[in-house]
């Protein structure tokens, strides 16, 4: 607390109460949404050294910046060969296997919220073809965001739209560093998407996996609305329970994880897709109740 220190008339035992520790190694994800905050470089390298995700936040506190370390594995130079040379073959069926996860923990989320008919979307998961060549992914989500929040027959799903999207902006652009993180500690390059390919993103693969994880951004925001309603600013409250994706719990390869370690099991079950050791990524599932 630079400004405390500065401030001789404060005693010493009132400042000492506001300094937090934490021990770098339980970082995983850092959001600074603060103008005033400064970091001293010696920070900064600690946190890339132990692969820690630093978000920077604009001036209205919303997600506009990841920095992740460059080097993020032993063997990267080799894990970089082997994501380059994957086939189309291969990545078209990943995609497959991504959207069909997505579109059966969409259909989960749905009719768990609003106890809406899913049946529709439990078969067009299962209709999904290689590369999804008939956009059923599209079909899934014009369904699913046309039913998620029945207090608003007409909400449209949009970076810029109406609340709550502010709140799933601010949740998937924590979800992503989160994704992002891992693929980089798996000895891969974020940029090079499976199926994403728009020149201009750096996060391409990151956005491809993510997929099936936005789901458990959506309901966690489905029940923020039930509490708060539709806010139309962030404040403080919300960021918080929004900083709890991370260590939000999913179901994976039959166990129950944190989010954040569910996402390591993804990265490197996708590597081993790229390596020929798998054939299939490890998704968290949500279970239909």
């Amino acid at each position: 607390m630079p400004e405390l220190e500065n401030v001789k008339s404060v005693p010493d035992s009132f400042k000492q109460e506001f300094v937090k520790t934490i021990p770098i190694e339980d970082i995983g994800v850092l959001v600074i949404d603060n103008q005033q905050v400064t970091f001293t470089q010696g920070i900064m390298e600690a946190l890339l050294e132990n692969n820690s995700a630093v978000i920077t936040c604009d001036s209205r506190h919303l997600p506009t910046g990841l920095l992740l370390p460059l080097s993020g594995n032993t063997t990267q130079t080799e894990r970089f060969r082997y994501q380059i040379d994957a086939s189309q073959p291969l990545k078209k069926q990943l995609w497959q296997q991504t959207v069909q996860c997505k579109i059966r923990n969409q259909a989960a989320v749905l009719h768990q919220s609003t106890g809406a008919v899913v049946k529709n979307m439990l078969v067009w998961a299962n209709d999904v073809k290689s590369g999804d060549s008939d956009n059923l992914e599209g079909r899934a989500a014009a369904y699913y965001w046309r039913n998620l929040f029945p207090q608003l027959p007409d909400f449209t799903r949009s970076a810029d739209g109406i609340s709550p999207n502010n709140m799933l902006n601010y949740g998937y652009a924590i979800l992503r560093a989160v994704i992002a993180r891992s693929l980089v500690a798996s000895g891969m390059l974020p940029t090079l998407g499976i199926h994403h390919h728009n020149r201009y993103n750096a996060y391409c693969l990151a956005d491809d996996i993510m997929e099936p994880y936005r789901p458990y951004v959506d309901k966690l925001v489905i029940d923020l609305v039930g509490e708060i309603g539709f806010a139309e600013e962030i404040d403080t409250s919300i960021k918080m329970k929004l900083l709890q994706i991370p260590v939000t719990e999913v179901f994976i390869g039959g166990q129950r994880s944190p989010l954040m370690v569910a996402a390591q099991q993804t990265t490197a079950s996708l590597f081993k897709c790229f390596s020929g050791e798998l054939r299939k990524i490890a998704y968290p599932e949500i279970k239909m109740q």
